[in-house]
């Protein structure tokens, strides 16, 4: 018994790339929507606290692109409460950024 396995056509891997060009792109959009806005230090909204320094900490990756190309959009909320905004954004950032430890450290068996 021969079985063969063909290699996918040109126009396969065309249309494949260009879908996942699309999926790529579409996934840049929606997530730079995530980016934390204008830092109005004096509004009278109040100061930022735990919640919103989670969301920070979420997001943080997203805002640091935006952060290189536009002076409007900073890393960090200044006008915050303090410890609480402090451990919020901790907790939001390591929770992002290991994303891929437990991964790495599964052992293969």
């Amino acid at each position: 018994m021969d079985i063969r396995v063909e290699a996918p056509s040109g126009r396969h891997r065309t249309r494949r790339l260009l879908c996942n060009a699309l999926f790529v792109g579409a996934a840049i959009l929606l997530t730079a929507g995530c980016a934390a806005g204008v830092n109005e230090a004096t509004g009278g909204v109040g100061s930022a606290g735990f919640w919103l320094g989670l969301w920070h900490g979420f997001i943080l990756p997203v805002t640091f692109v935006i952060s290189l190309f536009t002076d409007t959009v900073n890393l960090y909320e200044v006008n915050n409460n303090g410890n609480w905004y402090d451990v919020g954004f901790f907790l939001g950032v390591s929770s992002i950024l290991s994303g891929g430890s437990g991964a790495a450290s599964r052992s293969r068996g």
